[in-house]
């Protein structure tokens, strides 16, 4: 047993020396390192981080796409007691600041030019930060060096060996592995601490549901500074001596898995949705004979797949046609894709329709749908291989308490609780009560077989399809210091991109009108909210006031409602709330053409 991520990473390195860990792209092709050569480079990182001045319990801030330096850079940082700030590189220099200066990082470790220009911004208010970059030159006038000058500094003062061991054997299971930051529902992000046995805990919980072998491949894709990321797509296969390879970005990943050939994914709802259209479009530019027989297989897919879900027996003939529309459709579709070897999807982060789950389903192409929080390390609860309900998110894993609050809140507690917000008691104190449950702000039941379903959410996040959380109200806040904007609701759970319903300020825009003699059929609300004219002044005011945003959280579509929201209308509480579902059902027709754009 272990007890911290340095105990198991060191594991790994003895037990799988000469297995390729870390695959990348280089010169046009995958080249893999070791598990021997892994460690080596860990120590030599390490080394370098100390050399610099890193002391057990410092900060670094991490901001990076995935690939193997990623991996090396925290594993090394773990070693000597340091603590990973991990930023998703979408984010805007003023919120890569905030955490920055939050976290109390003194190093920020960057890969490209474009998040070096990030942190050259963040440096200008906080002097005293030093960069590491992966890909640029060193720049001495702005304290900036290389990765490859730590790796040349821990290379001529290296740790020795007894010093290297007994830095990372002192770092025990309740030391901090990393801060990382989740959207807050009235502001500003809030620091989640998660330490070595969370992770590893919930690592050995995983390991339950999900089992590498040394030689099986995963393809990494979700970002490693996500919580899901990090535990799915990088601590757990490292555990079990499986080698990671590094998609090169979303627009190859499909390229990437004819080259891997990978036998497991974790991939979010979002990309699921990509390959389900990708794979209609493709069957409809085929011969019609081609398309009937797509048709045909993929009837006989559902069959078998309802089957299954009711736990009936399949019989021999839906067998045998199952066999054939494989061998004839699905197995070529497979090998088209480079899913020839695929054993599992997983999906997490946002939820999976179930029609989309029974769909890969029907073709052989297994999803396993679980859920967690960042708060959680994250897994909570899993489908398992021989135990599927699409529509649910599995049972517990092992060691994880589950229970539903008398309202219907999920509560949950276990070594997988992360130890608190930064800086933040009172928020920490009303998430994690005197017993250790965490209050998750979802509601959910169990059903008769102990499969935990979500049913609502509490907490008002939105959850894009890209597992991306939005905080709706801080932005709707911000949008409303508009004097044209007079309510704002906005949308986008599970779906690809946030949307909004605004009611203008009809009496502004009616001067605004009159002022630049624009021509109206009428100075009514119904005609102002569908002129063109009006459109493109809501359009610029959201451009104007959202320059700071991240671009998941910007409005990409809204619609203009003619009327205030009003408690007589029941939109609003007494308390002048928005009665957001009640809003979402009286224009679901509105919103959903917002979304067939």
């Amino acid at each position: 047993m272990v007890d911290t991520l340095n105990q198991m990473f060191q594991e790994s390195v003895r037990r799988f020396a000469l297995s390729p860990a870390l695959s990348s792209k280089i010169a046009g092709e995958y080249k893999a390192i070791t598990y021997g050569e892994m460690g080596a480079k860990v120590h030599r990182f390490a080394s370098g981080l100390v050399a610099l001045g890193v002391q057990k319990g410092d900060r670094i801030t991490l901001i990076s796409e995935n690939r193997p330096e990623w991996a090396i850079a925290d594993i090394s940082m773990l070693h000597i007691g340091a603590i990973n700030v991990a930023i998703f590189p979408t984010l805007p220099p003023g919120q890569v600041q905030y955490i920055v200066a939050d976290s109390g990082s003194n190093i920020m470790l960057v890969s490209d030019r474009g998040q070096l220009a990030k942190a050259l911004e963040v440096k200008r208010a906080l002097p005293d930060l030093r960069i590491i970059t992966m890909d640029c030159p060193a720049d001495a006038a702005n304290d900036v060096i290389t990765f490859d000058d730590v790796m040349r500094r821990g290379e001529a003062s290296p740790l020795s060996d007894a010093d290297y061991e007994g830095r990372w054997r002192s770092v025990g299971p309740n030391d901090w592995a990393t801060i990382i930051y989740t959207s807050g529902t009235t502001g500003d992000p809030k620091g989640a601490i998660l330490s070595h046995y969370n992770f590893v805990s919930n690592v050995e919980a995983a390991q339950d549901v999900l089992t590498f072998q040394p030689g099986d491949v995963l393809l990494s894709f979700v970002p490693l500074n996500h919580v899901m990321g990090r535990m799915a797509d990088y601590y757990l296969p490292l555990s079990c001596g499986a080698t990671i390879a590094y998609v090169e970005n979303l627009r190859r990943l499909r390229q990437n898995m004819e080259e891997v050939k990978p036998h497991y994914m974790i991939l979010l709802p979002r990309v699921f949705e990509m390959f389900q259209k990708g794979v209609l479009r493709s069957v409809a530019k085929e011969s019609p004979r081609k398309q009937e027989m797509f048709n045909w297989a993929l009837s006989v897919g559902k069959r078998r797949c309802e089957r299954i879900q009711k736990r009936q027996g399949v019989s021999l003939l839906l067998a045998f046609q199952w066999w054939l529309a494989d061998k004839l459709v699905f197995s070529r579709i497979r090998g088209r894709l480079g899913l020839q070897r695929l054993r599992l999807f997983i999906s997490g982060s946002a939820p999976l329709p179930k029609a989309r789950a029974e769909f890969f389903y029907a073709m052989g192409l297994t999803i396993l749908e679980g859920y967690g929080l960042t708060e959680t390390s994250p897994l909570v609860a899993a489908n398992r291989t021989h135990r599927i309900k699409f529509g649910t998110v599995g049972p517990p894993v092992k060691g994880v308490d589950v229970k539903i609050a008398a309202e219907g809140e999920i509560l949950v507690r276990g070594p997988n609780v992360m130890q608190g917000y930064y800086n933040m008691p009172k928020e920490t104190a009303e998430t994690v009560d005197a017993d250790g449950w965490l209050h998750t702000g979802d509601i959910g039941e169990f059903d008769e077989d102990g499969f935990l379903k979500i049913t609502d959410r509490k907490k008002n996040i939105l959850v894009l399809a890209n597992g991306k959380n939005v905080a709706p109200q801080p932005i709707e806040n911000l949008l409303m210091q508009s004097p044209f904007i007079s309510q704002i609701i906005l949308l986008g759970d599970e779906q690809n991109i946030v949307t909004a319903l605004i009611v203008p300020v009809f009496e502004r825009v009616k001067g605004w009108v009159k002022e630049r003699d624009i021509s109206v059929s009428s100075v009514k609300n119904e005609a102002l909210a569908q002129h063109a004219a009006v459109k493109r002044l809501i359009q610029e005011e959201i451009e104007r006031l959202s320059t700071h945003l991240a671009n998941f959280e910007k409005i990409h579509r809204f619609s203009l409602i003619d009327h205030e929201f009003t408690i007589e209308g029941g939109e609003m509480t007494p308390t002048f709330k928005v009665k957001r579902r009640v809003v979402m059902e009286k224009y679901k027709d509105m919103i959903k053409a917002m979304y067939r754009l």
